[in-house]
């Protein structure tokens, strides 16, 4: 039997916590290598572990694996959460990306200096309500169905909620008008694995503040 994977980056969200989700829904224990200081990277990189010299990087099945979309979409076979056909995984696909395009510019907030951050909510809120979120709450309307593609839990499904809970953190009225987004919060949240991935100390990392910004830039040097 394989050995659990093993995440390797900073003891923070960044690019791996949609990993960790991942893995956390799909029922699969994971174990984590955090990088904590220059030499660390430096140890993975000079022995050939990380292809493009970054991370996140993920241990599973025998391969060493880097990006974190590529990473995603192993996951998401492996554990079938990449629906049933083509047109089932484009979808996933197209939805997934936009996740991370709204994803992205939350990811970024915190490394913004204090005066500007006002500046980069207002974006960010305009285009959560009424771009990304009217369009999944459009998706879930347009076929009456629990999840967002084939009515079966998918990776895209994971991603949005996690999504839905970084919203949540900025403002929880963004959320107020979307009746059937906070339907799929609460009913992929319920899910036994997501459950326990939710509860306090499990492998879920809080919010990221000056004190992770920190570490990172110790661990990173940037």
């Amino acid at each position: 039997m394989a050995g659990k994977p093993i995440l390797h980056y900073f003891n923070g969200r960044g690019r791996m916590e949609c990993i960790r989700w991942l893995l956390a829904a799909a029922g699969v224990e994971f174990e984590e290598k955090f990088i904590e200081k220059p030499e660390d990277l430096d140890k993975l990189k000079n022995d050939g572990s990380l292809m493009f010299q970054q991370v996140p990087m993920v241990e599973i099945d025998g391969m060493k694996l880097v990006q974190t979309r590529a990473i995603l979409n192993y996951i998401a076979t492996k554990y079938n959460l990449y629906g049933k056909d083509m047109k089932e995984r484009a979808l996933i696909d197209m939805y997934s990306e936009g996740v991370a395009d709204l994803g992205e510019m939350i990811m970024h907030l915190p490394l913004c200096p204090p005066a500007e951050k006002d500046a980069k909510l207002t974006p960010i809120r305009e285009k959560t309500t009424n771009r990304y979120l009217p369009a999944f709450e459009n998706v879930l309307k347009s076929h009456g169905q629990d999840y967002l593609v084939g009515n079966k839990l998918s990776r895209a499904d994971i991603h949005l909620v996690e999504l839905l809970y970084y919203v949540e953190e900025l403002d929880p009225s963004l959320l107020a008008n979307f009746p059937l987004l906070k339907a799929l919060k609460a009913r992929v949240s319920s899910l036994p694995a997501v459950k326990k991935f939710l509860q306090p100390g499990s492998q879920r990392k809080p919010p990221t503040d000056e004190k992770k910004i920190e570490e990172a830039r110790k661990a990173f040097k940037f």
